[in-house]
């Protein structure tokens, strides 16, 4: 028998994308369910960084502080076939480093806060069919594993579905949307497994007659990738143990006994990005959305940052209280951003390669970045800690904030010091006047929270509008210019109002 569900939001997937972005919709009041396959947490950790574009913006959700308790920093961020390390020091950043964390326990931290926002969890089921129209959308999420015994398919109507559920995303397909890219050109077999002699696999680069095999440390196992010698005629079928210590063989030209395995899967190069990021009620986040070569391990953190971008967009659709066109914003801010990420991990695919014909490119690039302040730049681009959303404002170049995440100052406000971090992770619109700067007109009739502060290192603003998210709309500088309007970026991002929020459009309750 079909058990019916309500929800305001379905999301499918939870995976990193999936939880933070359940995590800020319920925190804002949206009736939440994820749907997620997989009957328990998966043992294997497929990323193990976070990296300081993703850190910078947990940080605004007062998330960050779990994450840095546990995680192991390294100054510079990762990096494939780049002749020079992408050292963090003086990327504009509030975390110059890596975190070095499995992703098994990101998610965990991130379920863990979601469940505590008040979203519900349906494990074991996989969203099987999908429809929608201008009312809503409807998915049947049948057993997982299809046994007899297995919970009854659930159909849940929802407002809005999100597909967050990896690069065979079912929701993408079931929208039509489209998924054009590069297909897989080369094919790499990774295994976390316990060899039987430690000795037979350290740490490190490992060539041998059949190619390299480069061996991770990790808590009670290590992590082996090599290039995969027979590419696979079904490149989703399973990667057997045996099929797995037989290439270990071939490239280092000796046998490798495998006492456990915990994880034995393999990846390719691909690079495909969805052709919208909505469809109507539907959505795409993380994987569903974008593919790309592993190079550089952003995988996990391109998501974060698709949920970051949309959970307080579509929380404010759903109630009601979002500006004309603020939901189509997602698309128009994240899909190009995805786009840079996929060609900076081509780019740096294709130097990783042991190709001759390439050695002159990466002499050209070890010069251009070994002079000042080029590792710095080059770590910015690499995690996106460039990223400066278009703010349609009139006068872009008035200060290097707009559009950009604002940095997280060190304020005295309210009579007590304040990061301006903790101010942002409210899920508020803000506008903070600096260094007793008179405060403009435009704001408070939106409801848009004003803080009066002092702050050190204003670098010349007077007054700055935040989004939710904490990227910067509006600026008004010290000697008086502004980016455009102040009441036009108000209306553009936080809705206009006569004193208060409008009445929330009729939603779906479970």
């Amino acid at each position: 028998m079909t058990r019916s569900l309500t929800a305001d939001v379905l999301i499918a997937g939870a995976g990193p994308a999936g939880l933070l972005l359940a995590a800020e919709l319920a925190a804002e009041g949206v009736d939440t369910l994820i749907v997620e396959r997989d009957p328990q947490r998966p043992r294997r950790s497929r990323g193990f960084s976070l990296n300081a574009r993703s850190l910078d913006l947990l940080a605004r959700r007062g998330l960050a502080a779990p994450f840095l308790a546990e995680g192991h920093p390294v100054p510079h961020a990762p990096s494939v076939g780049l002749p020079v390390t992408a050292d963090l020091h003086g990327a504009a950043t509030d975390h110059p480093f890596t975190l070095g964390i499995p992703q098994s326990r990101v998610e965990e931290i991130l379920e863990e806060h979601a469940l505590a926002q008040g979203a519900r969890l349906l494990r074991g089921h996989r969203l099987h069919a999908l429809r929608h129209d201008a009312e809503g959308t409807t998915a049947l999420a049948t057993a997982a594993d299809g046994s007899a015994d297995s919970p009854s398919p659930v159909e849940v109507s929802a407002a809005y579905t999100v597909g967050c559920d990896g690069g065979r995303s079912t929701v993408r397909k079931q929208t039509g949307i489209g998924f054009p890219g590069t297909p897989a050109t080369t094919w790499h077999l990774l295994g976390d497994i316990v060899p039987a002699d430690p000795g037979d696999l350290p740490p490190g680069p490992h060539t041998g007659p059949g190619g390299t095999v480069l061996v991770l440390p990790r808590p009670g196992y290590v992590r082996a990738m090599l290039t995969d010698p027979a590419p696979p005629h079904d490149p989703h079928s399973p990667v057997s143990p045996a099929l797995f210590a037989d290439a270990l063989e071939h490239a280092l030209g000796r046998p490798v006994r495998m006492a456990d395995h915990i994880w034995l899967t393999r990846f390719g190069d691909a690079a495909r990005l969805a052709e919208r990021y909505r469809d109507g009620r539907v959505l795409l986040a993380g994987d569903a959305a974008h593919i790309h070569p592993p190079a550089g391990a952003v995988g996990v953190n391109v998501a974060l940052e698709d949920a970051h971008n949309l959970g307080w967009k579509l929380a404010r659709t759903v109630l009601g209280t979002a500006p004309d066109g603020l939901l189509d914003t997602y698309g128009a801010e994240r899909r190009p951003a995805a786009e840079r990420v996929l060609a900076h991990t081509r780019a740096q695919a294709l130097l990783g390669r042991d190709d001759p014909d390439l050695r002159p490119l990466a002499d050209l690039l070890e010069d251009l970045l070994s002079r000042p302040g080029a590792p710095a730049a080059l770590a910015e681009t690499l995690l996106g800690l460039d990223t400066r959303h278009p703010m349609g404002a009139e006068d872009p170049g008035a200060h290097p904030w707009l559009g950009r995440l604002a940095p997280d100052l060190d304020l005295v406000a309210e009579g007590r010091r304040v990061r301006l971090s903790e101010l942002v992770s409210r899920r508020r619109p803000l506008l903070v006047t600096l260094n007793g700067a008179d405060a403009p007109d435009g704001a408070r009739q939106a409801g848009v929270r004003t803080v009066d502060a002092h702050c050190a290192a204003a670098h010349g603003a007077a007054a700055l509008l935040l989004r939710p998210d904490g990227h910067t709309a509006w600026v008004r500088t010290a000697d008086g210019r502004q980016t455009g309007d102040l009441r036009n970026a108000v209306a553009r991002w936080c809705g206009e109002s006569d004193g208060g929020a409008p009445e929330p459009t009729a939603r779906l309750r479970a």
